[in-house]
């Protein structure tokens, strides 16, 4: 396995090439440089919080201002060129993938069995999965409320009732899929009626799939231990991406990382990585703000290693005991994470407010960074509907 280290710049540009933020914020995205895109990247996280935009909405206007909602909408359920499914998270998925998801099925169906799932479906599972089914392959495309029982349901874990469990079954496991969303609540379909008849699951060994998983993962990422190769689509154990690095050696090349620390760190990268060096573009100096649920910030540990920059999302956390603010958007220039800002859409109001602003440390709020700063919340508003901008008071207390 021949061997290469990589700088600390290098390493930044390079996941920030592969994941789709080092070209132009302003080019204009059509259908299939969209598909392309998410392609690229992987795949785009599904969230329903909406404090300032949904996730999947937010990661892609960061990657271009020109970006339209209806092109993700347009290509996941009238083009069926993304599906819906499971990696660390739901996520949007480039169809071509699908045949790959075949093991993540085939898992989900040992579930069945498991305590939590039959407290869920009651004494009856098959029969209630059968129900679900045939009501599906008669009546057509369906959603939760569509059964009864989901509106009689005491005490059920996340409100599932018996056929919501059934549904969300059948999906994880292959059989229905999500052909659309309506007002975000899934709308279920059969599988071969949603996923294009030349991306569903073929016959896969296993080695395959695991082979498919861990090089995609590693062209993603760039560089990458067995740990972050196994977390990227995170239908991949630790052991079993080790295990694919040492019978691979061949294809790979063993790389050492100059960390934020100044530490080295071993990797291992695709045999194309110096093609992929000397192509890399700087990335755009421009002020811009990331979704928490960005593929470049989800590996929070990879994250600091690379850029020295700890961040935590604190949704979760109670308001007295937050460090910054519920909803904290990471600030990106260049190849660096300067700052970070806790915004929040006030949409009946039609404002967008920053209520905190906080600059890592060796970022100076200059006069120029804090009018960058200002057109990007300008252009954030505008994405998300905001008429206003309320930006003042932060300032003033990030500049104290």
């Amino acid at each position: 396995m021949a061997s290469l280290t990589l700088s600390n710049r290098q390493a930044r540009a390079l996941i920030l090439n592969k994941q789709g933020l080092a070209t132009p914020r302003r080019r204009k995205l059509s259908q299939d440089a969209l598909h392309d895109l998410i392609h690229q990247m992987g795949y785009v996280q599904i969230d329903t919080i909406n404090t300032v935009e949904r996730a999947h909405h937010m990661i892609l206007f960061s990657r271009s201002e020109c970006y339209e909602r209806d092109q993700l909408h347009k290509l996941h359920a009238k083009e069926r060129r993304l599906f819906e499914h499971w990696t660390h998270d739901a996520c949007y998925i480039p169809a071509e993938f699908y045949p790959y998801w075949k093991s993540r099925f085939e898992n989900a169906q040992k579930s069945l069995h498991k305590a939590g799932w039959k407290k869920r479906f009651g004494p009856e599972p098959n029969k209630v999965i059968k129900q679900t089914l045939d009501r599906i392959r008669t009546e057509g495309p369906l959603k939760s409320r569509d059964f009864e029982d989901e509106r009689h349901v005491k005490e059920a874990w996340w409100g599932w009732g018996p056929s919501k469990t059934a549904l969300e079954y059948l999906w994880r496991t292959g059989a229905l899929a999500v052909c659309h969303r309506d007002n975000f609540q899934k709308v279920y379909d059969l599988a071969e009626r949603v996923i294009p008849e030349d991306c569903q699951c073929k016959g896969l060994s296993d080695a395959e799939i695991l082979d498919w998983k861990c090089r995609a993962a590693l062209a993603r990422l760039g560089v990458g231990t067995a740990g972050e190769i196994a977390r990227f689509w995170d239908t991949v154990t630790s052991p079993k991406a080790a295990q694919w690095i040492k019978a691979n050696q061949d294809d790979l090349i063993e790389v050492e990382i100059i960390g934020a620390d100044k530490q080295k760190r071993k990797a291992v990268a695709l045999a194309s990585l110096e093609d992929d060096l000397n192509a890399l573009a700087d990335p755009p100096k421009p002020l811009r703000f990331l979704s928490p649920f960005d593929p470049v910030i989800r590996d929070r540990t990879r994250l600091e290693r690379l850029f020295g920059f700890d961040y935590r999302i604190e949704i979760f956390v109670p308001e007295r005991e937050r460090q910054y603010g519920y909803y904290v958007l990471p600030i990106l220039e260049g190849n660096r994470f300067t700052g970070r800002a806790d915004i929040k859409v006030h949409r009946k109001e039609g404002c967008l407010e920053m209520k905190g602003l906080w600059w890592e440390d060796g970022t100076k709020a200059t006069p120029s960074r804090e009018e960058a700063l200002r057109k990007e919340l300008t252009r954030l508003a505008r994405f998300t509907g905001a008429e206003t901008v309320e930006a003042d008071k932060a300032l003033r207390r990030a500049t104290r």
